[in-house]
Parts: C-alpha cells; structure tokens; sequence
C-alpha cells in the first residue's frame, strides 16, 4: 500500500496493549517492547509525540456503566493515562531516549502542564513528548486527546497502534469473513460508523486533514514498517 511520507506523527496506543498477556494493570516486559517501538521509529528519523489510553486500570466509561458519575469516572481514567504515561517514560528512558510527560491536569511533582510551545521546544531537541490525561475535561476520550494533541503540535499523521492490522467493515475477532479496507475517507468512517476513533476525533481530524493510519502495534518491528510505508495498515484521509 503507497502512503505519504510523515515527518512527524503523534502515536496513539490503547491502554489495553500495556497489560501484555495480563488481564489488568501494567507489565513491565510489554512497555520495553513498547518503548523499543518508539525509539525505533526516532532513531529512524520521525519525530514523535504519543498518548496512552488508561483502559488497562480505569475506563471512565465502564465506570460510569456501572453507576459512577460519569464526569468523576472520567478524572479517574484521566488519572490512569497519567500513571501509564509515566510507565512509558520511565521505560524510554531506560533506554536512552529523552522524554518529556506532559499533563492536561496539572501535577507539577511529577510532569509538566501541557504547554504547546514548551512541547514544540522539547521536540525540536529531539525529545519524545507524551501527552497524558486527555484533553483535561469529562465526556471525551483519549482518541479525542490524540486528535487535538496532533492538531495542536501540527503532525502530518496520527498513527492508532491497536490489536488488528487496519479497519475492517465487521470485528474480524467475532467475523472472521471481515474484510480489512487499505484505505477510507473521513466521511464514509463517520457516515457507515466504523470503530476506528471516537466521531469527534475523527472529525477533528478531518477538519485538520490529519490523516489516520490504524495498524498492529503487537506485532514486533511493526511501527517502523508502516512509516517506511511497508507492512499492513488502513489508512484514512479526505480522499478515498
């Protein structure tokens, strides 16, 4: 599949991917994996920006299923994104790649507020910047954190690492006869309801024309491939 070249992207990992073969929490061997991922693709030229989902210890929407108030269960998932953002550092660092964890609610103990020009400086200096607890308000996911964190630091793609290898027209782990699209529009993901990001991430990144390219995160080497533009991924712009 041809794509674009992208220079600088924002990645965008589920939760779930840091629980590794656990049914909670997070396991260390699989953020080392993560962060040799990441540092893969810096080493080969990108420039990276990243959010983590915090499903793997607190999804405010279960929460709020469950009879939690939804605005509470939020800042509690807000709150995980923190923990699992700092996992990521923690394991970046280990390997040598200078990161910066920056929070849209403040914690001056243990990141830095989300400052736009602060994280373009960071990046300019060769730093991997992780952006965590959302956009800091309930009633929005980390998909529409990712989105606004691309727009805001202006990456020519956002990249979702998940555990498939692309969109599908059905979820291939209950339909085995899915088939997988290699590419789609904003507007045919909005319009037929494909479980790609949340709809106001997507439109977002479609007003920005940020394209969005799902791919397979758990497969080893896999980033790096999908940005030399090899390896199997869906990709979704303004054109289909």
């Amino acid at each position: 599949m041809t794509r674009p070249g992208f220079k600088r992207i924002l990645l965008k990992l589920s939760g779930e991917v840091l629980m590794g073969d656990q049914g909670f929490g997070i396991q260390p061997e699989t953020v080392a994996r993560m962060a040799q991922e990441v540092k893969a693709a810096k080493d080969a030229g990108f420039e990276i920006c990243l959010v983590i989902g915090g499903g793997n210890i607190f999804r405010g929407m279960a929460g709020a299923a469950k009879g939690m108030d939804r605005a509470q269960a939020d800042y509690m998932g807000m709150l995980a994104t923190i923990m699992n953002a700092l996992a990521m550092q923690n394991a970046l660092e280990q390997i040598g790649v200078d990161t910066r964890v920056q929070s849209a609610i403040q914690m001056d103990q243990v990141c830095e507020p989300v400052i736009r020009r602060r994280a373009e400086r960071h990046i300019e200096k060769g730093r991997v910047v992780i952006f965590a607890a959302g956009v800091g308000s309930p009633y929005f996911t980390t998909d529409s954190g990712a989105a606004l964190r691309a727009a805001e630091m202006k990456c020519d793609a956002l990249f979702k690492g998940t555990s498939v290898d692309g969109v599908y027209d059905a979820d291939p782990k209950l339909v085995p006869t899915a088939t997988r699209y290699e590419s789609l529009s904003f507007d045919t993901v909005l319009s037929d309801n494909l479980k790609v990001m949340d709809a106001s991430a997507v439109a977002l990144c479609r007003d920005n024309n940020i394209p969005i390219v799902v791919f397979s995160i758990r497969e080893d080497g896999n980033l790096a491939r999908v940005l030399a533009g090899e390896g199997t991924a869906t990709i979704v712009t303004n054109k289909n």
